[in-house]
């Protein structure tokens, strides 16, 4: 079993920053990849971005890419998300997965545990 605690969620206005972070423990192993999810009122849970056990590969859903920032840090079993510029169109609930691809996914499906979630509202 492995659970995920996320953290950093909250109220921000367009255009600033938030950092989320994600810790996974319980029998984690050593190679894994992660990745963030989100989810607004009435929509599909969708990819944001994921990275590979290794920290060296990284992808990111189009609607992200050059404002968000994935990595990790495996001393810490901690994964973080970056989140510049936001717009209120990233509000949503935001989803730290584990998968047991060590490349990550960009398919929820590939995912076999999930945080809680944490709410991010951004205000314009």
């Amino acid at each position: 079993q492995v659970y995920l605690g996320e953290s950093g969620g909250g109220l921000v206005q367009a255009g600033d920053s938030l950092r989320l972070s994600c810790t996974a423990s319980g029998r984690t192993g050593v190679s894994y990849g992660m990745g963030w999810f989100r989810q607004a009122p009435g929509k599909d849970r969708d990819f944001v971005a994921t990275i590979s056990s290794n920290d060296r590969d990284t992808y990111y859903a189009d609607a992200v890419k050059g404002r968000f920032t994935i990595f990790r840090n495996n001393t810490k079993n901690t994964v973080y998300l970056q989140m510049d510029s936001l717009t209120p169109e990233d509000t949503a609930i935001y989803y730290c997965g584990y998968t047991y691809y060590h490349t990550g996914s960009t398919l929820k499906e590939k995912y076999r545990y999930w945080g809680q979630g944490t709410q991010v509202t951004v205000s314009s």
